[in-house]
């Protein structure tokens, strides 16, 4: 969310009972493991893990008791018990599917010829097309299994043998409430094929009350009784024609009937067996439709993300020209001489508030009036600030019981005797210049509001480089290009200069929202007013420094502002600059704050299936990779917009490790919070009072260009 000053004050009465909702963990917690064990069974279902499609060579032969055995085979040992089709009866076999397009036809022409077959399914296709199971087994033909995915059993492990096995039968229960105890082993023909590691995988099979199907050698004819092998394509469809036409061929049956099996290859099962099945099914085919429509949300969410990295970069450049054109040798407006109001609301700030002061009195515009508003402290800000109020007489303290940042504020309003008003956060240190630089602006007539450009100061560590990557490479980018579009979303909190007449115009600040600075915003642009941003007018702010002050910090951010976009929702049919900002602005931020971030787990997970799973892994991390690269170079391009060094850039990398991943939970907890109707209480940040110091040992003001600007 755009940046903000932080909150003053542990809130207004409405918000002291609130609990952070913990819905957002329940659904987590229950949506991405469940998507991630889909795309990870869809994965090994789809993919070579643990498995092969391709037939490992033989190292040795079938035993020698067993290399005259017949197509229809349990294995014992080095022995096999087996039959084969009587004289005349041919026992046609189809491996693999069902096919949605091979699989109807040739139960037709089965059908037409009033032949029965066997079919050997595997159980990801009939997962995938029940339907089918149900067609064929209704039209009186055998189902056998050729395994859950068409691997090569004998070099699979134990593991995947059994689920292999295992999966097939829950997907035959689930498609159509049966098991069979006819198996083909994957990539084997006759029974000299289950050589090498194949004989004792169909040892075990039989063990497991499975027999086994191969086919007969080619030399065999219809005449002498034959099993039939073929896969499901037109050559198989074929044969199969020609088949039905041997004059040899007196009877076309299934390998059940065909050796006289006195029971049923097919039976049925419980109902337990039943749901289980169905579950398997339903399981398999959340993972397939996850596949498909992350594949489109990955590749849309791409191309957005690129976008909008060109259209910052564009805009920014844009944002410069103009500065460019307005300047040198430009009609000026008159460079603002009046007196200017600083509203410092502060609670518990003693850490801060000296530095803030300080930097507050050592402006180049010496005509200020400094409102220190004390929302009920319990430390010693009051103190301090009167302190300073006794040294001079441009600071004033007022105080008020703890009501919030936005009481705050209003309650300085009342106070103010200037014409312009800047809004300053109690940890924040101005650079000399910058009350100067940030009320330029408001000389033009229809500028209502400034933001400044707010910089951090504690950065040292890495929590603090990471946010001020966001500051500069997020916020300052999005600001520039705000202003460009004319739909600048935040003046925030920390630096912000305002005309007296358009904050009275709106009523002043709102206590509906927990975005007060945002709120605030939408209302100036829907009264009419223009809010511009002022790059050279610069303060020093203290981030967060633990990851829990981070996730409190952001998460009344992303919460208010949730809440001030429902509040001025409106504005998107409005006209003017009301309507350009609710059109442009409302919709950049549902866009790229709310919606993709709320996608970004999941897309995440995906991209780790994509590198797990896909035929072409290193695509997928020359994507990423690319993408980074892109981000670098944007960032370096706004780092030097901003005069920072880019010795930072190494930090952004892990930043979108580690950092990104927290700001999306964040935008997760505050839409889950904000549907719910949860209320979020103030969350105060621990100050240190670092602002005034990182800002010197940064390097001090930066360099200028001239400072009257016009608009």
């Amino acid at each position: 969310m755009a940046a903000r000053g932080k909150a003053t004050g542990n809130g207004a009465a409405r918000h002291k009972q609130a609990r952070d909702p913990r819905a957002h963990w329940l659904f987590l917690a229950l949506t991405l493991p469940v998507l991630f064990g889909a795309l990870l069974f869809q994965g090994w279902t789809e993919n070579e893990v643990d498995g092969s499609k391709i037939k490992q060579d033989c190292t040795r032969p079938v035993p020698a008791a067993a290399a005259d055995a017949g197509p229809v085979l349990t294995v014992n040992g080095d022995g096999a018990r087996s039959t084969s089709m009587p004289a005349g009866t041919v026992a046609l076999t189809y491996d693999g599917g069902p096919d949605p397009y091979w699989t109807p036809r040739l139960l037709a022409l089965l059908k037409k010829h009033r032949a029965h077959a066997t079919f050997f399914l595997e159980g990801a296709d009939a997962a995938q097309y029940p339907d089918l199971v149900r067609q064929i087994r209704a039209e009186g033909h055998e189902i056998g299994s050729h395994s859950y995915t068409g691997a090569d059993l004998g070099n699979a492990s134990g593991v995947r043998r059994a689920l292999e096995l295992r999966l097939t039968q829950g997907a035959f229960a689930g498609a159509d409430g049966f098991r069979t105890k006819l198996l083909r082993m994957p990539m084997t023909t006759t029974v000299a094929t289950l050589c090498g590691a194949e004989w004792p995988a169909a040892q075990r099979a039989s063990e497991h009350g499975y027999t086994l199907v191969a086919a007969d050698r080619s030399h065999r004819k219809p005449a002498h009784g034959l099993v039939r092998q073929f896969s499901l394509t037109s050559l198989a469809y074929r044969e199969t024609q020609q088949l039905l036409a041997d004059p040899g061929a007196r009877r076309f049956t299934t390998i059940s009937a065909g050796t006289g099996a006195t029971e049923p290859a097919m039976t049925e099962v419980g109902a337990p067996q039943r749901w289980l099945g169905t579950a398997l099914i339903w399981f398999q085919q959340l993972g397939r439709s996850s596949v498909s429509a992350l594949t489109w949300v990955l590749t849309i969410a791409a191309a957005l993300g690129l976008i909008r990295l060109f259209t910052l970069v564009l805009f920014a450049r844009a944002h410069v020209r103009r500065l460019e054109r307005e300047r040198p040798g430009a009609p000026r407006l008159r460079q603002i001489t009046d007196p200017v109001t600083v509203l410092v609301p502060a609670y518990n700030e003693e850490a801060g508030i000296g530095g803030t002061l300080r930097s507050l009195l050592a402006s180049t515009h010496q005509r200020l009036q400094i409102l220190v508003i004390d929302d009920g402290s319990t430390d010693r800000t009051v103190e301090i600030a009167e302190g300073y109020a006794e040294r001079d007489p441009r600071v004033q303290v007022l105080c008020q019981p703890n009501a919030g940042k936005a009481a705050a504020l209003n309650h300085g309003l009342a106070y103010t005797r200037s014409p312009y008003v800047v809004m300053v956060d109690a940890d924040t240190v101005f650079e000399a210049d910058a009350i100067e630089r940030l009320i330029q602006p408001l000389a033009h007539p229809a500028v209502g509001a400034v933001s400044g450009n707010t910089k951090v100061g504690n950065r040292t560590r890495l929590l603090g480089r990471w946010q001020h990557l966001e500051y500069v490479f997020g916020f300052n980018l999005d600001r520039r290009m705000f202003e460009v579009l004319e739909c600048m979303p935040t003046v925030p909190g920390a630096i912000g200069a305002f005309r007296l007449d358009s904050l009275m115009g709106v009523g002043g600040l709102s206590e509906d929202t927990l975005a007060e600075d945002t709120d605030l915003t939408m209302a100036l642009w829907r009264a009419g007013w223009r809010v511009v941003y002022e790059e050279n007018a610069i303060a020093w702010t203290e981030v967060p420094t633990t990851l829990r002050q981070l996730w409190r910090q952001r998460y009344r951010w992303c919460y208010g502002t949730l809440q001030a976009m429902w509040k001025h929702r409106r504005a998107v049919r409005e006209v003017g600059h009301a309507g350009r900002f609710g059109r442009r602005g409302l919709s950049y931020l549902l866009l790229f704050q709310v919606l993709l971030p709320l996608l970004a787990p999941v897309i995440d997970v995906f991209m780790l299936y994509s590198v797990l799973f896909t035929d072409s892994p290193v695509k997928s991390v020359v994507t990423w990779v690319g993408f980074l690269a892109v981000q670098i170079a944007v960032a370096a391009y706004a780092l030097r917009l901003d005069g920072e060094s880019r010795r930072p850039l190494w930090a952004l990398p892990f930043q979108l490790l580690v950092y990104r991943q927290l700001m999306y939970l964040v935008v997760l907890q505050s839409v889950v919070a904000f549907v719910t109707g949860s209320r979020l209480k103030w969350q105060r940040m621990h100050r240190s009072g670092t602002a005034a110091a990182a800002a010197q040992h940064i390097g001090g003001p930066h360099d200028r260009r001239s400072l009257t600007v016009t608009r």
